[in-house]
């Protein structure tokens, strides 16, 4: 009997081929399975509520024509559709949709007629002709590696060699603004769309997906809607956070999420947040983004910042001095699209007044950015409430001494001296025994990664972060 079905429905295909584009037929037919076949009777499964829905009002005249030929004109079709318990703990059930009557109607003209244009339509859907709408710049060779976002492009990568079939389905990527998220994603896309020009990709943010669908839902466009978005090979969601209370938009995303999903398509986001923390979501949809992996970009320690640097100046043809680059690494401590920025205007004023990058200008071009230095916040008074914190005697922190309960409190008053005073790292060393520039780089690295493994000691820095805070505003 099994293989008496499979046969029927093989024969079903071979017709259905002749009538749709490859893409429909991958799309809606190819997900089916045939489950038996009774006298004039086929029963199919299909794997969700959406998806019977979905070929009811679109593909009945295609299956009608395909059961009759095969099964005679009294051959009629039943579904067995797979229903969501919108939870991982309970298997999915079957329901089964018996379509007595014959087949319905079709009031759509998707496979057969002349429908006027529409940015949605599966004609306009190809690799060839569709806006991926990446940014060409964005790629992998230029998105600088560290620890900060290792696992996120070693994710990334993974993904770009065999989107959809790996366990990274979907990809969430968080972090905080200007992390490298965007960057990131987009370097994915870009790398499919170079590898395998037949997948079809396409970048969107959530502000554009959500105009999309109340422009298609006004319109009365919703089917043309939602065949667009089924059809893309790899959909990356940027800033899936935004989402949060939008039920209807939420809901749509959901059924293109879950038939994405089960016909082995790509599915990439991001958020601000992991989905533990986003707010205002359905539940069924945050487990979802639960299903693949999740990774996070974190803010970029030293060594990244001045990685990034370099690269960035490097592209643009200019060779930037070390001593320029360690400090705008140390001074903009905001996020990588402030960096990007402060080193566009670095260059543009470079260019403008004809000088050479150096020290004095990168300090000029900040002036608006990075604190001036404070007369009450010297490298004296930072050497002295540091040592007053943890109880060292000041000449102890600038001695030779290398017992840790003095080298901490070292490294913190440098790190202050770097976050608060426009000395060059020369002239810091200096000032603590006439250490070096690399003994400060050092001091600087150490301090980062004690404030990520050490609670105890980043309440300390946070403490006296508040007290130079509280001088400079008294």
């Amino acid at each position: 009997m099994e293989v008496a079905t499979t046969s029927v429905w093989n024969d079903c295909l071979d017709i259905i081929k002749q009538e749709v584009d490859e893409q429909s037929f991958a799309t809606w037919f190819k997900p089916i399975t045939p489950l038996r076949s009774e006298g004039d009777v086929l029963t199919i499964q299909v794997p969700s509520q959406f998806f019977y829905e979905w070929l009811e009002e679109h593909y009945v005249p295609v299956l009608k024509k395909a059961v009759h030929q095969i099964l005679g004109p009294g051959g009629r079709l039943e579904y067995s559709v797979i229903v969501d318990s919108g939870n991982q703990t309970n298997p999915p059930v079957l329901v089964n949709y018996p379509n007595g009557s014959g087949f319905k109607k079709s009031n759509a003209q998707a496979v057969n007629g002349h429908e006027e244009y529409s940015p949605f339509s599966f004609k306009a859907l190809n690799p060839l002709t569709v806006n991926s709408r990446l940014n060409p710049n964005y790629s992998f060779d230029n998105f600088v590696e560290g620890d900060c976002n290792r696992l996120a492009r070693s994710a990334g990568v993974a993904v770009a060699k065999k989107p959809g079939t790996t366990s990274f389905n979907p990809l969430m990527l968080y972090g905080g603004v200007g992390v490298g998220k965007t960057h990131l994603v987009q370097a994915i896309g870009n790398e499919i769309k170079k590898n395998l020009p037949e997948k079809i990709v396409l970048y969107v943010d959530q502000n554009d997906f959500t105009s999309q669908f109340l422009n298609a839902l006004q319109n009365h466009k919703m089917q043309e809607f939602q065949n667009f978005y089924l059809q893309v090979d790899l959909l990356i969601l940027d800033d899936v956070q935004f989402l949060a209370g939008r039920e209807k938009t939420q809901e749509i995303f959901f059924h293109i999420f879950n038939q994405l999903h089960q016909s082995g398509k790509q599915i990439i986001m991001t958020s601000d947040c992991p989905p533990r923390d986003l707010k205002g979501f359905q539940e069924r949809l945050l487990s979802r983004f639960k299903w693949g992996l999740t990774a996070d970009l974190q803010e970029p320690d030293f060594e990244t910042k001045l990685a990034i640097i370099h690269n960035k100046m490097q592209s643009d043809g200019i060779e930037i001095p070390t001593e320029v680059a360690e400090y705008l690494a140390f001074s903009v401590d905001t996020n990588l699209r402030d960096m990007e920025g402060v080193l566009n205007s670095l260059m543009f004023h470079a260019t403008l007044l004809k000088k050479e990058i150096d020290l004095e200008l990168a300090k000029e071009v900040l002036k608006n950015i990075v604190k001036e230095i404070q007369a009450d916040v010297s490298v004296d008074y930072i050497q002295k409430t540091v040592a007053d914190f943890f109880k060292v005697e000041l000449e102890a922190m600038k001695s030779k001494v290398k017992k840790r309960e003095i080298v901490i409190p070292r490294q913190t008053a440098m790190y202050f001296c770097k976050r608060y005073t426009q000395l060059t790292l020369a002239l810091i060393g200096e000032n603590f025994g006439g250490r070096d520039h690399s003994t400060v780089i050092h001091a600087l690295e150490s301090v980062e990664d004690m404030m990520k493994t050490d609670a105890n000691y980043k309440n300390s820095v946070d403490e006296l972060t508040k007290k130079f805070k509280s001088r400079m505003s008294a």
